[in-house]
């Protein structure tokens, strides 16, 4: 109950500071509404909007990734597991060659006797090394599996090595039989081959908590009762403390400011793709970044209820709820495991029944149950996510869960992020509308000669534009940034102003309202440029919109694919850039915790769902989602939260993942029944079905068989083309 109000507490909060950065953002997106009180007319007091880019990576966590290594496996999640899985394979394939040659089968099948005192004695150390050092992760692994009721591919090949194992122990400390530590040599050898390769090649494990968590900056400057500044722990800040804000610096906890103002970045966080300004008694959240003034902040909520916690929170339940899919390979080795079972028990009864004695029975049973873990089952996935892996690797694709993007081939939805997904995420100027007399290029020259000297993202795009154009820029002398009214200078020695749509109206200039208010309502932002205090024209910019979005959402149409848009950004500004993509379905204006909980509800109409986002609040939806999918120019958080990060942040490559998913699964597939196709012929002749003919797989023969069916998948597997 408590976490429930809580979470609508955050809710509402959220809300209640939405409304408030409407309210007091610079005009950028609420210029339309001119006739409104003009309450946002700083717009272009850009007294240094020092460091707007986007993008800013020290503003999330240093850029290191942690890639774990996991494939697919949910135990081995942690870093070093591939050199783990190599240094087993390496030892334990150096102590399979005495054991080859020790094993007295593998000498009959090669035709020589190297038999002499004691050599079972040897053969039984060097076979224990094998199973305890190598067979390790495969017996821990098979009992998490058993202990989450889901066995798969670690039961399987536990079963068959400790069955291997326990039984040739017997023969060599007296039992009648025939030992089969060869066989179990070979299976932990090719397992660990298989589980290194696969493991090498898919990415690591989730750090995504961890990375959230690095947003917060360790210390905060706090004032105390006489106005002097101690830098004291995060942990150590209670309500309603004072802490003090410096440029640059990220806000340490959520607050509200009680004195300075600023624009406060906040796109990793909400997903607004402009800084928001904020004045006195505006709400601040912690974990975004303060771009210019210095602000002294009173602290709301610490701790578990601060809103980046909140973000914590839902990623953690994201992760645990989401149901744990198995991967092909698992799924397979599940229903071998029941099988095994089932085959080994009915050939043990059947052969008693039979009247034959208790250890050939067993000798019988013990064949099958080995024969049914495949060598080349432990091969036939590895090798193709390898492949795989190295052609997605190519295509700037980065795999970093395997079951779930197996299953991209299915996907009936793909949810895209607007802000640095489908559009760049800066600004870029869109029109330019110059007064009767002045041409386009004056207008950007002399608006850009002004902005030069500003960080504002409005700023840089319009001088960015100018570079396109080549366009040389104006001497600028006396340049200031006057409140309310935006910025000022001197030209080439004439007086330049770029202003607020709110200056203009307050100073009763005229100018083109129906196309300004068309404008405005495309969710662009205008600045208007004033010569000598007289009005020579309007410029309009807008967040631009990827080229290859509009190809990737057109395929995707043409797949039957559905594409919808789900964004912290107002409406006005969505519905711009759908109408530009042709998406149909926009959700704008959604909280971090409603982006989550709006997956899940495409989710209920039986559809499987993909997330595309770049930031701290897609990571509740990206962890959410049938796939996960990451913009590589984002955030750690949610490269670390998503199944698969496109590193050339190009949007069409969600076209290519769900293709290559296609044909991976179904080179996949191949490789499977290439891998069992040999049990279905050799588990009834080891069972003895053709005992009465006197033909019985004899397990040098089974031997033989199991390496085609070996070489069979490694060649299929080199065959997956992009």
């Amino acid at each position: 109950m408590a976490k429930h109000e809580h979470e609508k507490h955050m809710h509402s909060e959220h809300e209640h500071n939405k409304h408030q950065h409407h309210d007091h953002q610079n005009l950028e997106h609420h210029n339309h509404d001119h006739n409104s009180k003009h309450n946002h007319e700083t717009h272009h007091e850009h007294s240094g909007h020092e460091g707007h880019n986007n993008h800013d990576h020290d503003s999330h966590g240093n850029n290191g990734h942690h890639h774990g290594s996991h494939g697919g496996h949910g135990h081995h999640d942690h870093g070093g597991m591939v050199d783990d899985f190599k240094k087993r394979f390496f030892i334990s394939l150096i102590f399979t060659i005495p054991i080859l040659a020790l094993s007295p089968m593998i000498q009959d099948f090669t035709g020589v006797d190297w038999r002499f005192t004691g050599d079972m004695y040897i053969l039984f150390a060097l076979s224990s090394i094998v199973f305890f050092y190598g067979g390790w992760p495969f017996i821990t692994g098979g009992i998490h599996e058993l202990k989450d009721k889901n066995p798969g591919m670690m039961t399987l090949i536990a079963l068959a090595i400790t069955i291997a194992y326990g039984y040739s122990t017997l023969v060599v400390f007296g039992w009648e039989g025939h030992q089969l530590y060869w066989e179990l040599a070979t299976l932990v050898d090719i397992m660990l081959l298989g589980h290194w390769i696969e493991m090498r090649s898919v990415m690591g494990a989730s750090n995504a908590l961890e990375q959230l968590v690095k947003l917060m900056p360790n210390e905060a400057h706090r004032i105390d009762d006489n106005g002097q500044i101690q830098d004291v722990p995060l942990s150590d800040l209670k309500s309603n403390d004072r802490v003090l804000v410096k440029p640059g610096e990220k806000i340490p906890v959520d607050g509200t400011i009680i004195d300075g103002k600023s624009a406060i970045d906040e796109s990793m966080l909400t997903g607004e793709s402009i800084p928001v300004e904020k004045n006195k008694g505006d709400e601040v959240i912690g974990g975004s970044v303060n771009k210019e003034g210095s602000l002294t902040i009173q602290v709301e909520k610490t701790g578990e209820d601060s809103y980046l916690s909140q973000v914590i929170t839902m990623v953690k339940e994201a992760q645990e709820s989401k149901s744990k899919t198995q991967d092909l390979t698992n799924r397979a080795a599940k229903w071998l495991f029941y099988l095994a079972l089932t085959a080994g028990f009915a050939t043990l009864f059947i052969w008693l029944l039979l009247g034959y004695s208790f250890d050939v029975a067993v000798e019988r049973m013990v064949t099958v149950m080995v024969i049914t873990c495949p060598h080349a089952l432990g091969l036939a996935a590895p090798l193709v996510v390898a492949v795989s892996t190295a052609i997605s690797a190519k295509k700037g694709l980065l795999i970093r869960n395997r079951a779930n993007f197996e299953g991209a081939r299915n996907l009936n939805a793909v949810v895209f992020d607007k802000t640095g997904t489908l559009t760049k995420g800066e600004f870029g100027v869109t029109d330019i509308i110059p007064s009767e007399g002045y041409s386009e290029d004056e207008i950007l020259k002399l608006a850009a000669s002004i902005e030069q000297n500003s960080e504002h993202p409005i700023a840089t795009g319009i001088v960015k534009e100018t570079n396109e154009k080549d366009i040389n820029l104006g001497k600028v002398t006396d340049f200031e940034s006057i409140t309310g009214k935006g910025i000022q200078g001197k030209v080439d020695g004439k007086k330049v102003n770029v202003v607020s749509p709110g200056y203009v109206n307050s100073n009763n200039l005229s100018y083109n309202k129906l196309l300004f208010n068309k404008m405005s309502e495309e969710g662009k932002t205008v600045v208007f440029v004033l010569l000598e205090d007289e009005l020579i024209g309007m410029i309009a910019l807008a967040d631009i919109v990827r080229e290859t979005a509009k190809e990737a959402i057109a395929t995707l149409k043409k797949n039957g694919i559905h594409s919808i848009m789900l964004t912290g950004d107002n409406k006005k500004v969505a519905n711009w850039v759908a109408n530009q993509l042709g998406i149909e379905e926009v959700y704008a204006e959604v909280l971090p915790d409603d982006k989550a909980n709006q997956i899940k509800r495409i989710q209920e109409k039986g559809w499987k769902v993909a997330m595309t986002g770049d930031g701290v609040n897609d990571a509740p939806a990206l962890a959410t989602a049938d796939l996960g999918i990451a913009i590589g120019a984002g955030t750690d958080v949610a490269m670390e939260t998503a199944d698969v990060v496109l590193v050339k942040s190009n949007p069409n490559d969600v076209v290519a993942l769900m293709d290559l998913s296609r044909k991976t699964y179904r080179k996949m597939v191949q490789n499977l029944w290439w891998a069992t196709g040999y049990n279905i012929f050799a588990i009834p002749l080891a069972a003895g079905v053709l005992a009465p003919v006197g033909i019985v797989l004899s397990p040098a023969v089974g031997a033989v068989l199991m390496s085609l069916s070996t070489i069979i998948v490694a060649i299929n597997a080199r065959l997956l083309k992009a």
